[in-house]
């Protein structure tokens, strides 16, 4: 289904539409979150890459990373997402929507005592989806953590260290 085109220097190359039923969505799971892979930068011609994450009560989404070449946003479906900017914590709760550019650290979590439904959005798109399947098997105990932190150029996803959010993790407990 063409809908648009897409203007490359001086040749046009068509857009197409990208449909993806999320009963046919390939879905990821680990023992707190379940991520369905929506788009992947192939599917959208690079422009963007998109996963919906549903967090248990409880659960720690991702420990403290930036994006060199990425934008990542953030939509809240339903609950409460704990998230860090910088060295700012905040709670986006449903309807809240949040961009964080490049080089910039962030983290998230669903907020304390609540779950969390969000839409994930990279832009530009990058190849993820092998890198959520890849965490997947981490979190699941199936692949070894040192193949995440191996991975981090490939995928764009740099960890740091932030003592504002292990302090915040620590309060949790």
């Amino acid at each position: 289904m063409e809908i648009t085109t897409a203007e490359t220097g001086s040749a046009q190359i068509p857009a197409q539409a990208v449909l993806t039923r999320g009963a046919e969505a390939e879905t990821c799971c680990d023992p707190s979150s379940t991520m369905t892979l929506l788009a992947d930068s192939a599917d959208t011609q690079g422009a963007l890459t998109s996963y919906r994450s549903t967090f248990a009560e409880g659960a720690v989404g991702a420990p403290a990373h930036f994006h060199a070449k990425a934008w990542e946003l953030f939509f809240v479906i339903s609950g409460s997402l704990q998230v860090l900017v910088g060295e700012e914590i905040t709670v986006l709760g449903e309807g809240d929507f949040l961009a964080v550019p490049p080089r910039t650290p962030h983290a998230f979590a669903a907020a304390p005592g609540c779950t969390a439904d969000v839409l994930f959005v990279f832009t530009p798109g990058m190849e993820r989806f092998d890198y959520l399947r890849l965490l997947g098997r981490v979190m699941r105990g199936e692949t070894p953590p040192s193949e995440i932190a191996a991975s981090s150029e490939q995928f764009d996803n740099h960890y740091v260290d932030s003592p504002v959010w292990r302090a915040a993790l620590e309060a949790r407990a």
